[in-house]
């Protein structure tokens, strides 16, 4: 189950290029924002939570697509270089520019953190249940 609808996505508002399966990359961008907050505990009907949700789902997509991942799977990988005959061209690696690409944290996209982390759901141990402990 997706955490946003295609609907919401554009509206939000994320170009999602011709060709593209929305519903699938939402669908694996809400596994994503799953496997970050695989211990958290918070309330599903919480509409605040709701929407912190779809948002980090909505940014998780944005992130995906800036990075040329057009399936969600993160395979894409960025252009680095060409070869032609006996000559080799590479990108250089040098440090700062807007060509370098952000970082993950964990499965997620740093505005999807930061979404879910703001609504409070994220740096959650493992939780115990509260009934038949003595």
């Amino acid at each position: 189950m997706a955490y946003a609808t295609v609907e919401q996505l554009t509206a939000y508002p994320v170009v999602v290029p011709a060709g593209v399966n929305a519903t699938l990359l939402l669908t694996r961008a809400s596994r994503d924002v799953d496997r970050a907050l695989l211990t958290a505990v918070y309330d599903t009907t919480d509409p605040d939570v709701v929407a912190a949700l779809r948002d980090a789902t909505c940014e998780q997509v944005a992130g995906m697509l800036d990075a040329g991942d057009r399936t969600g799977t993160g395979a894409a990988q960025p252009i680095s270089g060409f070869g032609i005959g006996k000559i080799t061209v590479q990108r250089g690696g040098g440090s700062g520019g807007s060509s370098k690409q952000a970082e993950k944290i964990g499965p997620l996209w740093p505005q999807a953190w930061q979404i879910l982390q703001q609504a409070g759901l994220t740096g959650q141990g493992p939780q115990e249940p509260r009934y038949g402990l003595g």
